[in-house]
């Protein structure tokens, strides 16, 4: 039944396009090739949705506590939802998508801007999609056709010329008309056609428009059709995410949409005036490319990606008060994100502090720095407080969104300590952590990196850290600890696929020994028997077990047995991890 375009079917539009998003959030992410192969632009989407989601929540909860028990009128709710999803962007889509639903709340929430006091919610609609593609098209410094611009004009379009029918009928053809844009973008755009997919950014639009006519009308609009136009079978990573490198979302390099482009994605939300922001959009536009910056009335989010990170941040420094400065390494993003189960929280979480040159609770700039300390990225809350009581700063990752170079500064910010050591616990984290080293160390803080591939490495390098040590005493070590301590861990194979161990089947088990697929076995237990044997058979005096989340301690009591029956003087310890990625981590020192 078709309802009014009110404040409730606001809300209503943005839950279901939070839920259309999230179960599209895979395929999207799978098929995202520009403007960078980095796999992530149907997380990007979701989280932006879900920010705005959340501030239109925020706008009716504020109005039932409030002395009269309001509800929020329709201004109210696309204001609250346009500044949600402006604060909360994420990536070059979501950052659009933040400016299409500014474009949109600008006449929504105006009378005056939708021409005729008396133009009805139809006419209201086919205004404010006009004005979400203008707006959208003027923040992005070099619009490209096939890309979510393209179906965004679609879908302005298309309401357009629907000349009758109620706001429901609109949107709906808005609906149908960035469907079939979308279903072209292959052909005006190459790197599309190469890769056989349409424009993930459109798709994800399409999925947000899809859930306006669906709010409106009632009724669940078709489906968006394919997205791939090539039959080659699977194209993502058999493994569960495990960390585990694999093949691209789409299966071609991670570069090839932008090879030699810029390594670092930089975003952050600005304070400045418009004429600051003019002067900002033509330094950035020379620092890099995929340049967009929204917003307005004083409050912008800027977009751009560079290979001088700390350049795109000053600009924005001179420009005004930047904060939630985001900064994203390229390099192996693809292999990360792929097979990522869906959002939990937002990521990656890349955040340094909220203004540039003041010191947070503990350990910002300008604190006085003192003594030594250590930094870990560990894959589980249970990692996370053994290392709080070793009197390590925990970085808990979440699946498929490993930290960046940002949020590993900030831990070492909130360490508070003059020299610091870093143990990044992953092999894709490694140039990360080189340039968070980087960054600390041009603010006057001493930085060791050790090169931890996974967490039972950088536990046996904490247990050996002494602070009364010099620091390169120390820093040897540790490194001497974690390269004495070899890895694995145990997966569950998600899909049929050629490993080094041979052809393993969905929902075989997998041990995987320092990172190569070295056993294929059916039974998790009886595989991690089988992982422990070929490891220990070259020696070894400790087994360390890091259990995962949901993994019963009968397993583990099973391995301790296995280890003392089959391998004289070997101790075992256990840790409940808590990761939710790999049931088990396995460390043999």
């Amino acid at each position: 039944m078709p309802h009014t375009l009110d404040a409730d079917a606001v809300r209503t539009w943005c839950g279901l396009a939070l839920d259309a998003l999230g179960r599209a959030r895979a395929e999207i992410d799978a098929i995202n090739v520009y403007p960078v192969a980095d796999g992530d632009t149907g997380t990007n989407l979701y989280l932006t949705v879900e920010s705005a989601a959340r501030a239109v929540d925020a706008a009716f909860d504020g109005h039932a506590a409030s002395a009269a028990a309001s509800r929020p009128t329709l201004a109210d709710v696309v204001r609250a939802m346009a500044h949600g999803a402006l604060i909360g962007a994420r990536g070059n889509s979501g950052t659009i998508l933040a400016q299409l639903l500014r474009g949109m709340a600008d006449v929504l929430a105006d009378g005056s801007a939708q021409g005729d006091p008396g133009t009805d919610e139809a006419d209201g609609l086919r205004l404010a999609l006009r004005r979400a593609a203008d707006l959208a098209c003027l923040a992005v410094a070099h619009p490209v056709e096939g890309t979510v611009l393209t179906v965004a004009v679609a879908a302005a379009e298309g309401a357009a010329e629907c000349a009758t029918g109620d706001a429901a009928t609109v949107a709906r053809a808005a609906y149908e008309s960035a469907r079939t844009a979308l279903q072209a973008t292959p052909g005006q755009l190459d790197v599309l056609a190469r890769a056989g997919v349409v424009d993930a950014g459109g798709y994800g639009l399409v999925t947000v428009l899809g859930g306006l006519a669906e709010a409106l009308s009632g009724e669940a609009p078709a489906a968006v059709g394919p997205v791939r136009s090539r039959g080659d079978g699977p194209t993502r990573d058999a493994l569960a995410p495990t960390g585990t490198p694999g093949q691209d979302p789409v299966g071609c390099p991670a570069d090839d949409a932008a090879d030699g482009g810029p390594a670092f994605e930089v975003i952050y939300l600005l304070e400045a005036g418009d004429m600051a922001v003019a002067a900002l959009r033509e330094r950035l536009d020379a620092l890099g490319d995929s340049l967009v910056i929204v917003g307005g009335d004083g409050l912008w989010n800027v977009h751009v990606h560079v290979d001088d990170a700390g350049a795109a941040v000053e600009a924005g420094i001179q420009a005004g008060r930047p904060y939630r400065i985001r900064i994203t390494h390229f390099d192996g993003a693809a292999a990360r994100k792929a097979g990522a189960d869906g959002p939990e929280r937002p990521g990656p979480a890349v955040v340094l502090p909220d203004r540039p040159g003041v010191k947070g609770p503990t350990g910002g700039r300008g604190t006085e720095r003192t003594g030594r300390a250590v930094v870990a990225v560990v894959p589980g809350d249970g990692l996370a407080a053994l290392c709080a009581e070793a009197g390590a700063t925990a970085v808990a990752t979440r699946p498929g969104e490993p930290p960046g170079s940002g949020e590993l500064v900030d831990a070492v910010r909130r360490a508070g300590a003059r020299e610091v050591v870093l143990l990044p616990n992953d092999t894709e984290l490694r140039h990360p952590a080189a340039a968070a080293a980087a960054q600390a160390r041009a603010e006057g803080v001493r930085v060791a990196v050790i090169p931890t591939r996974s967490a039972v490495q950088g536990i046996a390098a904490l247990a050996v850290h002494e602070p009364a040590r010099s620091f390169d005493e120390d820093a040897v070590a540790m490194t001497s600890a974690a390269g004495a301590t070899r890895y694995a861990e145990l997966a569950v194979a998600e899909r049929q696929s050629w490993t080094m161990a041979g052809v393993c089947q969905a929902g075989d088990v997998l041990g995987m020994i320092d990172g190569d697929v070295a056993v294929i076995g059916s039974e998790l237990a009886a595989t991690a028997e089988t992982v422990l044997d070929r490891m220990l058979a070259s020696g070894g005096e400790m087994v360390t077990l890091v259990l995962g989340a949901g993994l019963p301690d009968e397993v583990a009591e099973r391995l301790e047995r296995h280890v003392r029956e089959g391998h004289f003087a070997v101790d075992t310890v256990v840790y409940h991890g808590g990761q939710p990625t790999a049931p088990l981590i396995i460390g043999i020192e």
